[in-house]
Parts: structure tokens; C-alpha cells; sequence
């Protein structure tokens, strides 16, 4: 069954606080409704952008590593689930969900293997 990679986007001057225990249980209710649907492989917040190294292959072979994330943006990922579905629509079904209960604009793309499992 395919994978999905689920996720949300916050806005840079995001501010921790403004997070209720109402909005954390609806996230932890939602988490608990995937893993009983078995769709849930993963789930996790990451750390903010400020925290984030850019790596970047030289013509002499070495990597740079520098400070922070790759492009400069007004929001950043803030989380991710990585589920299983049946299709599209099926993760956008659950996508709509962390939708409302995050409050924030999410993205949805299908996982690619290669070769294919």
C-alpha cells in the first residue's frame, strides 16, 4: 500500500505558547485515531529552522556544512506523519484532519521507493 508523507507548516514567528492543551488533545486524539486505523507508520515534530544545517556538495568533493535551513521562507515545516493509504484522496482524508486540528497549512505527497517494495 502506498505511503504519504503528511505535513505542517508553520509560520516563522510561530510562538510555542499560543499552543492549548484543548489543541494538544485534538492532536494526540487524531494520532490516536490513526494508529487504530493502522494508517500511522510515523509521526513526529521537528525542531525549528534556526536549528537547521544546510549541507552542500563542493566542486572538490567536500561537503559545506552551514547554519541554518536551506531556503529562506515565512513558514517551515513543523511536523510530519508518515501513513499508509490506499490513495490520495484516502491521505487527504486524513491530511483535512490535522488540517483543522493544527490550525496550519499542511502538505500532502506520496512517498516514492526505488526500487518499488
Amino acid at each position: 500500500m502506498p505511503q504519504y508523507l503528511v505535513c505542517n507548516y508553520m509560520p516563522d514567528d510561530f510562538d510555542p505558547s499560543t499552543v492549548t492543551e484543548e489543541m494538544m488533545e485534538q492532536i494526540h486524539a487524531l494520532n490516536r485515531e490513526l494508529i487504530a486505523s493502522g494508517a500511522r507508520k510515523f509521526a513526529c515534530g521537528i525542531a525549528p529552522p534556526a536549528a537547521a544545517k544546510t549541507l552542500r556538495r563542493q566542486p572538490d568533493g567536500k561537503v559545506l556544512v552551514t547554519d541554518g535551513p536551506y531556503t529562506e521562507t515565512k513558514e517551515h515545516m513543523g511536523g510530519f506523519w508518515i501513513l499508509e493509504a490506499a490513495n490520495m484522496d484516502e491521505a487527504l482524508a486524513w491530511a483535512k484532519k490535522a488540517a483543522i486540528v493544527c490550525d496550519v497549512p499542511g502538505e500532502v505527497r506520496e512517498l516514492l521507493f526505488f526500487p518499488a517494495q
